[in-house]
């Protein structure tokens, strides 16, 4: 049951990052069944990117971590979101981000509207 509140609460997530950044795209039609199960496959996609590939860039980069303050994380978030969308475009799921900078900013609202999701949410 956890791990599909997690996954919910990253396709939501995702939909607001959709939403308000430029670039970061689903490109069937709003509103549809098609949209929301895309939303789902690529809130997926997202987690196993993260779950798997994250861990070893933190501990490969922990020094970078530590040299700025933390920020380096933005950069591997960024590097992240554009990874799961070229997974997608590998498996043919409409989901695309144009750039370093759309993903950027697409990971920045991830990140914040997930924390507060989950800070909302019980466990």
């Amino acid at each position: 049951m956890k791990f599909i509140i997690k996954i919910l609460v990253v396709a939501a997530s995702l939909w607001v990052a959709i939403q308000f950044v430029d670039g970061v795209e689903i490109t069937t039609r709003t509103g549809t069944a098609n949209y929301w199960g895309t939303l789902l496959v690529v809130a997926l996609i997202f987690g196993v990117v993260n779950a798997v590939i994250k861990p070893i860039i933190e501990t490969i980069g922990c020094a970078f971590y530590v040299l700025t303050l933390g920020l380096f994380a933005l950069v591997v978030n960024a590097g992240l979101m554009l990874l799961t969308s070229w997974i997608s475009a590998q498996i043919d799921v409409p989901f695309h981000v144009s750039g370093f900078w759309a993903a950027f900013w697409g990971a920045l609202v991830v990140s914040i509207v997930s924390w507060v999701l989950s800070l909302v949410l019980p466990d």
